[in-house]
């Protein structure tokens, strides 16, 4: 079970889903900023999209560094990885940028008879 965990399809689709995952959360954090600085109402948004976006954020590094080793990227791809979780919404960017250049495996994972 866990070397399934462990295969680069999987750990590909994981790190995907929690690029895409991250760029949301940094959307919900800034419109509760806008709401709570801008137009002074409510600092509910940035009180809940607060802790999900560092949750996400640490998820995303996480699952960068492990993707780092299963699926064998280079220090460049790895720091580009790491660098993109910074700016807003730019993990989505080097998510397809990688899977363009070949560094995200799309390969479905097969059931096997056992």
């Amino acid at each position: 079970m866990a070397a399934r965990l462990l295969d680069p399809p999987t750990v590909a689709r994981a790190f995907r889903a929690v690029a895409i995952a991250e760029a949301v959360s940094w959307v919900l954090l800034l419109a509760g900023m806008f709401v709570k600085w801008v137009l002074g109402t409510s600092e509910l948004g940035v009180q809940l999209a607060g802790p999900v976006h560092g949750a996400v954020f640490v998820l995303y590094v996480g699952l960068a560094l492990l993707a780092w080793r299963v699926l064998r990227w280079s220090p460049r791809t790895a720091l580009l990885a790491l660098a993109a979780s910074v700016p807003p919404l730019v993990t989505v960017w080097f998510e397809r940028w990688a899977q363009r250049a070949g560094h995200l495996p799309s390969g479905a994972v097969t059931a096997t008879a056992g």
